[in-house]
Parts: structure tokens; C-alpha cells; sequence
């Protein structure tokens, strides 16, 4: 069976750094692409970053752009998202996903996804 588990999750202030990891079980992620996304309350869901092997290199969505960086311990089996400087709007429900590919930030052929992990920016 196919786990995915985000952690790291917290209430923080403006300008403050997070890491959220994503253990996976049961699968292999260094086959996969691998992405974060979140969900903002009352809004859409938004792809943040997505990263697989042999692409250009990680992709961000604008809104976090030099802020946030995805990363993989395939030895581990974690994905990691570092998030500095946080902003308010930064707050949201956030999941990691594996799949087939990368459509910029956004994940294609989701094939797994964690429950979430609640980020919080107040002031």
C-alpha cells in the first residue's frame, strides 16, 4: 500500500522559513515526479513546484518563486519543500503528489497524494 505523509506543518510569522517532508511508503519515488501543491481556504488548488528527472531543473509557480525550493532524499524516500520569507498568503493546506510528469509547477498523471499538512502565517 501506497503512503504518502506530510509533516512540518506549523503557525508561523511573516518572514519566518518552514520545511515540510513528505515520507513515502511503498513505492520508490526516484521513478516518479514529484511536486507540492497547495490549497488556500475558498480558493483553488495551486501547483507550487514540480521537479522529475531529466527536466531543466525544479519548476515554481511565480507566487513562490525564489522563496521556496522542492528537494528528494532518494535514500530516504522524503521529498522536502523549504519555505522562507512566508508570507500571509502563503497559508494554506499543503500536499505533496507523485506522478508521471511535470506541466511546469503543476504535476501530470498524479498517481499518489498525501492528506496534508495545515501551514499557517499570521501576524
Amino acid at each position: 500500500q501506497v503512503q504518502l505523509v506530510e509533516s512540518g506543518g506549523a503557525l508561523v510569522q511573516p518572514g519566518e522559513s518552514l520545511r515540510l517532508s513528505c515520507a513515502v511508503f511503498g513505492v520508490a519515488l526516484d521513478v516518479y515526479a514529484i511536486a507540492w501543491f497547495r490549497q488556500a481556504p475558498g480558493k483553488e488548488l495551486e501547483g507550487i513546484s514540480c521537479a522529475t528527472r531529466g527536466d531543466s531543473g525544479p519548476h515554481y509557480a511565480d507566487s513562490v518563486k525564489g522563496r521556496f525550493t522542492i528537494s528528494a532524499d532518494n535514500a530516504k524516500n522524503t521529498i522536502y519543500l523549504r519555505m522562507n520569507s512566508l508570507k500571509l498568503n502563503d497559508t494554506a493546506v499543503y500536499y505533496c503528489a507523485l506522478g508521471g510528469a511535470c506541466s511546469g509547477s503543476f504535476l501530470d498523471e498524479g498517481r499518489y497524494q498525501g492528506q496534508g499538512t495545515q501551514v499557517t502565517v499570521s501576524s
